[in-house]
């Protein structure tokens, strides 16, 4: 998803090529990943030529990844995932002005 999120279409054989020299997957490996992406809604197949095509943004895979996070660890609560998160953190004072300034945007 990475390369398709930075590259917009690749031909699977070009997706195939790059995840071989970087990861070692064969051929028909990553083949079988994008089949299960297709599958999943989340690439579309344009052809000719195999052209695959992300149809989710990163940014909805990212939230949609956090909210899991937060149901599997912090029974959903954002509360407790920020208290156990920032009590191991060393925050410099630009981070923690930049935090201040993010929730006092929030909303209440």
């Amino acid at each position: 998803m990475e390369l398709l999120w930075s590259n917009k279409v690749l031909a699977a054989k070009d997706i195939s090529k790059i995840i071989k020299e970087y990861i070692g997957w064969e051929k028909n490996t990553t083949y079988t990943v994008i089949k299960r992406l297709i599958d999943k809604g989340a690439i579309k197949r344009e052809d000719p030529g195999f052209l695959c095509k992300a149809t989710i943004s990163k940014r909805t895979v990212q939230n949609t990844e956090t909210v899991a996070l937060l149901n599997k660890f912090y029974n959903g609560s954002l509360s407790n995932f920020f208290t156990e998160f920032l009590k191991n953190q060393k925050m410099n004072a630009g981070e923690l002005l930049e935090l201040e300034r993010i929730l006092s945007e929030q909303k209440l």
